[in-house]
């Protein structure tokens, strides 16, 4: 049986991503995957909290420029569709680590998220199997991301400035609350997805 391109099943046609990798939305996408060894230094290390902070709220307000510039400028690239999600899902995680060790927050939040990550691994393994690529990023998933994104400084400002704790932390723990939520129902759409298109290989 013939296998299809590893692009979510469908063949490349002219308006797809090119395979440029030296453009603007790249080098911003590569510029925020610095931030995160370094906001881990800042937290676990330095225990520099305010300044984590900082790097933290720019890798999170910053997770939309690279997409948009990339669609202003004409230089969408398959790097950029797999590095923009990639760069936020190691925010995520490295973030949920050093809030876990911290004790910013419970480990209970952490399995939840970690548990989500572990189900969309699976659901790529399978579609890899069948010769698909991952699908594209669902709006659902983008606003799960942001959200997170936007509730993590918050949680640590709470942590970090007693005399702001109770509405930092009202409003951290409401981003990522809903966060958490929509992420789980963007796993459960890519599960959907990927089980149409496994579906349609063995056919």
């Amino acid at each position: 049986m013939s296998r299809r391109p590893a692009r979510a099943g469908h063949p490349r046609a002219s308006g797809e991503p090119a395979d440029q990798v030296l453009t603007l939305p790249n080098l911003i996408s590569f510029v925020r995957l610095l931030g995160v060894p370094l906001f881990l230094y800042l937290l676990l290390v330095e225990h520099a909290d305010v300044a984590a902070i900082v790097v933290l709220a720019v890798g999170g307000t910053t997770d939309w420029v690279d997409g948009w510039v990339a669609r202003r400028l004409g230089q969408v690239s398959r790097l950029g569709e797999l590095l923009d999600p990639l760069v936020d899902r190691l925010y995520i995680l490295a973030t949920l680590i050093a809030f876990t060790v911290r004790e910013v927050v419970p480990w209970q939040f952490t399995a939840a998220l970690l548990a989500r990550e572990l189900l969309l691994v699976g659901s790529l393994a399978v579609l890899r199997r069948h010769g698909y690529g991952p699908p594209p990023v669902h709006y659902v998933g983008k606003t799960a991301t942001f959200l997170l994104l936007a509730a993590f400084p918050i949680l640590l400002l709470a942590a970090a400035v007693p005399g702001v704790a109770g509405a930092a932390g009202a409003i951290g723990w409401g981003l990522a609350w809903w966060g958490l939520a929509l992420y789980w129902v963007a796993g459960a759409m890519y599960v959907v997805q990927a089980r149409r298109l496994v579906r349609e290989a063995v056919r």
